[in-house]
């Protein structure tokens, strides 16, 4: 199964996240792609990713028989406000050639010509959208009309960011991707947004971010009468209501099982009650 963003780039409906798995992420990855996953996230930070290890995983999987043009790969340009001391780009120089550097490493860590999906790591301040966004983003626009990012994208992007972006860009976003709290309606006004504008919201931290909701009794009975576990029905429900979930367990067998949630359908009473959980 697919989603297609509005400049219909088809992207897998699950995608597989590598944030904070050092120096086991390479043969996380392959694991993930052995259990069925075709979409892999990460991001040029070494503080939280291991970027050229998901690249040693893809020179593996190539000699599997699994080639570049089998995975969708997408990777972030992480500004200097989320880096520590190993920049992968001169943090001195100007933020469009930061993102040229960053974009440029990316490609030799992963091994491509190409990435599937660029997206900004987050705005540069907490409110609104101030230059340094503007100049990251029309950078992150060259590489989309030079054809190395099929996609380009935003990450942790508050609505009023969002409805910025979409106003002003020469190039809107074809991806959102933001931790999702149940308590703040899964994010429900940014993904009113995305689904508007014709952009895949993809929700991260779907279970960490959410342990209350899954010891609800409600979702407990839900994953019983459906024959599955909890992180699956919550899984299923981000793909009801219009998300593209990520998934970073470190467990083949929940790999296996998170790509089995597709299986079954939850019914709209049930969908509202997740929906509504939290509040």
């Amino acid at each position: 199964m697919t989603m297609t963003a509005y400049n219909g780039v088809p992207i897998p409906s699950f995608m597989y996240g590598t944030a904070w798995k050092k120096e086991a992420t390479t043969g996380l990855v392959l694991q993930a792609v052995e259990a069925g996953f075709r979409a892999v996230d990460t991001a040029n930070q070494l503080i939280h990713y291991e970027e050229a290890l998901v690249g040693e995983a893809l020179l593996t999987l190539a000699k599997q028989g699994i080639g570049r043009e089998a995975l969708f790969l997408q990777t972030k340009f992480t500004p200097v406000n989320g880096q520590d001391h190993r920049t992968p780009y001169d943090a001195k120089a100007d933020l469009t050639t930061q993102v040229r550097q960053s974009f440029a490493s990316s490609l030799a860590h992963l091994h491509t010509d190409y990435v599937d999906s660029y997206v900004l790591h987050g705005p540069y301040q907490r409110y609104g959208l101030g230059a340094a966004d503007w100049e990251v983003w029309a950078a992150i626009e060259g590489l989309y009309a030079s054809g190395k990012a099929k996609m380009i994208g935003i990450s942790n992007v508050t609505a009023e960011q969002l409805t910025q972006l979409c106003a002003r860009a020469t190039v809107k976003p074809m991806v959102v991707q933001n931790r999702c709290y149940a308590s703040l309606g899964w994010d429900r006004e940014v993904r009113e947004i995305c689904k508007t504008q014709g952009i895949v919201y993809q929700g991260f931290s779907l279970l960490t971010a959410n342990q209350g909701v899954l010891v609800e009794p409600e979702v407990r009975a839900i994953a019983r009468r459906v024959g599955t576990g909890v992180a699956q029905v919550i899984f299923r429900f981000a793909m009801q209501v219009g998300m593209l979930p990520l998934t970073g367990t470190t467990n083949p067998q929940h790999m296996a099982e998170d790509l089995r949630a597709d299986r079954f359908t939850l019914t709209p009473d049930k969908l509202r009650q997740i929906e509504t959980m939290g509040l």
